[in-house]
Formats: C-alpha cells, structure tokens, sequence
C-alpha cells in the first residue's frame, strides 16, 4: 500500500469554500488554540484564511509574534547560501538556472570551493545551506557529496563550519542514505507549487517536472533517518491560500507517518531573475498578504523554524521577523563563485536580492531592534534532531538552549570578528539580554561560558 503523500485538489478547495462559513465565535476558538501554543489542524487554517476582519488579523499578528518570542525568545538564526553548481538540465520558467537560459555554466572546483568557504568564515558564519542546479552529468550527488566533505574538513584560526544544510533536487532511497551518511544538517526542498496543473506548466522539462516523484521526495528521505526537513514554497506561483493548506496537509502527513513534521519551512516569493520577470505571475503576492502568510504559518506550526532569505528589503524583513520569522540568510550571493570572485567571469544569479548589507550591518540592525543574532548550530550535534527537538520545544525548554546558545555564538562572533568598539556594542547587549533568563542556573551557566569564550575556548554551547 502506498503510504506516500498526495494532494487532493477538490479537498482544499471544499475546505476553502466550507470555512468561508465560519462565524466571528469560530474564529475565536481557532485563536484560543494558537494562544496556547497548540498548533492549528488544516481545517483551523481554513478557518483563518477565510477572514477579512480587520480585528481577526490584527490579533493573528500578535499572536504570531508573541508565539515566536515564547518559542525561541528573542534569538534569529543567521546563515548564508553556498552555491556550488548552476549547471541544471530543467527548464523551470521561475529560476535564473533554467536549462533554456544561454550563459557559461560552471561548478566550484575544490580550490574554488575553499575560497568560497574560506569567505564564508570570515563574514563570521558557521551555518551554511548548500545549493546546486539539478545534472546528474556535471553535479553528481558524488561531487556535492565531496564538497560536503571538504568543508567539514576545513579548519580556520577561528573554527570551522559546523552545519551544512543541503537544498538540492528530489533523489532516491539510496542518495538519500548517502546524504544522511555524510552528517548534513536539514534536506531542504521546496515544492515551488502543491497545485499539479500549475506545477506541470512551470516545470517545462527535465527530471523536476516530474510532480509525484518530486512531490513523495520527503516520504523516501524520512524513511533513511533523515529526520530534520526543511520544505518551502514559492509564493506567486498559484493562490496562496491552496498552497498554505497543501503545505499544512504535508506537514500532517509527516506527522503521522514519521512522528515529526517540517523542521524548517521557507517563504521566498518570485523575484526577476534572467529570463524571469515576476509580473508574468498573476498570482504574485504583495506585502500585506505575505505578512498574512507568515503570520498563519506561524499559528499552524509554533515550533517549526521560518526561513525568510534575502529576497525581500530590510523593511519586509522586519516586518516578517515580527510576525513569525526565526531564521534569515545573511550577506547572501545568489551565485556560483560570489562570495570570493574565484573566477573572472560574469556569473549569473538563480534569482535577484533585495538585502544586500553585509553580515555585519545584518548583525548591528538586529541587535539594535533587540533581537539576538545567532549562529548557533548546537541542536544537530547535540543529537536534537525530529522528534526529540519537538519534543524539547513543546516543553518550553527550547528557551534554555536557544537563546543562551545565541548569546554564546555573538560573543564569538564579536572576539573573532568584530573591532573593540563592536565587542563593547555586543557585551552590553549581551548584559541586558542576559536579564531576559529566567531560569537562574542556566543564567550562570551562560556567564561562566562567556568567561570561557573570552579565555580563548570557541565552539561552547549547551
């Protein structure tokens, strides 16, 4: 018996029209559920999605954010793409990489490789998502799997990578076990589109266009072990409202099969890229709906981390980091080589970014809108991984690893990068964050290991 997800178009759009039934009282209950940290079935995100009350938003708003500053504290992930191949033999009509599109196509040598990395480390990041184009001829899972290896190898004067999360193309059972073999962090894949007719249309040629093997990818890579997945959509592409409850319809899914649901979900929606101009999406999404968006996820999902990356402008990021975003890219290139120019030639991006400050600016601004940057990576290699970190999240004991373990990864960051005024900025951020600690013990704990850090010990967490 096929256990394996699958949409059905006439359920959703039956929960669409059912729930525009739903009265103000409904409503209520549904955000009573969210307040307690209970998370939202399809039908209470239906529910939701049907609203246009004004006082409906402005209290899913708050709640939103009062759920992330319960969940996770005040902290906000920070890491960086890594791309290390724009060969791909698709031809999807959104993306700066499709097959149809005439440039030099090209792929990190090693050398090449650990300058990227090498780049990388000296913006201060310690997380990274690595990314490729779908050949199975020129980027071979054998090559990435390299690659992998290479950067975990690297070592700096002040560390080294500590996570690699890997975003590349559908594969098999078999690739799968490779990938949770080579120690990656969350397998992240984006669906782009949950609604079959629209998938097929944008997905024009090449192994992607194929929706069911694309679609079941997350049943093959959970039965490996790989229990930390990250999905994502790409808003524009149809209406938002089918693709939020497909997207809640497969986290359930998961759910039950698996015992654990997304680990990550992210939110990018479409941009221009070469070839690509976003007003030939009639279903693009403006700045209030997407807030609405992050918002709903946010109550659907309390404990499952939101990745905005650097397609929106700092305003947008903002905006979004309150109403539910816990993770950010930072200092972003979009492109084959970017970080370190290892090539004198004109690279192309899969898509365009907005946010283009530095790490460092990225740094400053979050900090100065009281909110802790945070390169920690303890949870994987503290074996917090699927089940086990849901269930230390559920317990709200989540706040007495994440926002310590970010205050740590500041400090480091501020002594191995930072100038002495910036390391005087961070100290007393860090003083007064400190404050925000209620448990007592774990506020001495982090004490003592910020003595260690300023001894010369790195990598501490708890």
């Amino acid at each position: 018996m096929d256990n394996n997800f699958s949409v059905s178009n006439e359920y959703i759009y039956s929960l669409l029209e059912q729930e525009n039934k739903t009265d103000d009282t409904q409503i209520e209950e549904v955000l009573a559920r969210a307040e307690r940290l209970a998370g939202l079935n399809h039908h209470d995100i239906a529910a939701l999605l049907s609203t246009n009350n004004d006082k409906h938003w402005q209290r899913i708003f708050q709640i939103a954010g009062d759920i992330k500053r319960k969940v996770y504290g005040d902290r906000v992930v920070v890491f960086a793409p890594l791309y290390i191949s724009d060969s791909c033999v698709n031809n999807c009509t959104y993306c700066g990489f499709r097959a149809d599109n005439k440039f030099m196509r090209r792929q990190l040598t090693m050398d090449e490789l650990r300058q990227e990395v090498r780049a990388l480390e000296q913006m201060g990041h310690k997380r990274l998502a690595l990314e490729a184009g779908e050949d199975p001829e020129n980027c071979p899972l054998d090559y990435i799997l390299d690659c992998i290896r290479e950067i975990y190898e690297m070592k700096f004067n002040n560390g080294a990578i500590r996570r690699i999360n890997v975003n590349i193309g559908a594969t098999s059972l078999e690739d799968y076990k490779r990938l949770k073999a080579a120690e990656i962090g969350t397998y992240i894949l984006f669906q782009e589109t949950y609604h079959k007719e629209t998938y097929e249309s944008v997905h024009i040629s090449g192994p992607k266009s194929d929706y069911t093997y694309h679609l079941t990818a997350f049943d093959r890579a959970m039965q490996t072990g790989l229990d930390d997945v990250g999905a994502g959509v790409l808003f524009g592409l149809y209406d938002y409202k089918f693709e939020i409850l497909a997207l809640m319809l497969h986290n359930e899914h998961l759910e039950q099969r698996f015992g654990v649901g997304f680990h990550t979900i992210s939110v990018p929606r479409i941009r221009e890229a070469v070839g690509v101009k976003s007003t030939e999406f009639p279903y693009a999404v403006n700045d209030e709906t997407f807030r609405k968006i992050v918002a709903i996820l946010r109550l659907a999902v309390p404990y499952t981390g939101i990745i905005l990356s650097t397609r929106e402008t700092p305003q947008m990021r903002k905006t979004l980091i309150n109403a539910g975003v816990s993770q950010i890219s930072a200092g972003s290139r979009t492109d084959v080589g970017g970080y370190s120019k290892s090539a004198n030639l004109s690279t192309t991006e899969q898509f365009s970014t907005i946010d283009n400050r530095a790490t460092n600016d990225i740094i400053c601004w979050l900090m100065n809108e009281g909110l802790v940057p945070s390169f920690c990576t303890a949870c994987y290699r503290k074996g917090r991984t699927g089940d086990r970190f849901m269930e230390l999240a559920k317990t709200g004991k989540i706040r007495n690893v994440c926002l310590p373990n970010g205050l740590l990864t500041l400090k480091e960051y501020a002594l191995d990068y930072g100038n002495e005024a910036f390391g005087a900025q961070v100290d007393e951020f860090i003083s007064n964050m400190l404050n925000k600690l209620d448990n007592e013990q774990v506020r001495q704990r982090v004490i003592a290991n910020l003595q260690l850090l300023e001894n010369g010990e790195r990598d501490v967490f708890f």
